[in-house]
């Protein structure tokens, strides 16, 4: 019975990944303000492609909900 429990780990990085261009830290400070990753289904995502279009459809939905909901007052 072996006693070590604790393989050597090996090394799992190919040759072909180059982080030579990387840049630490460089979503930081967008992470520290907090960030929420949403995933978009297949047919959602070929109409939004960033987050640009998203937020700015969101946006607007936001606007016409509380258009709504203040005339029905």
């Amino acid at each position: 019975m072996s006693q070590n429990n604790n393989p050597e780990p090996t090394d799992e990085m190919r040759d072909e990944y180059n982080f030579s261009s990387g840049v630490r830290g460089k979503f930081y400070k967008e992470y520290m303000k907090g960030t929420n990753v949403i995933l978009l289904d297949a047919d959602v995502a070929e109409v939004f492609h960033d987050s640009e279009t998203v937020n700015q459809a969101l946006r607007t939905l936001i606007t016409i909900s509380r258009n709504q909901s203040s005339e029905s007052r």
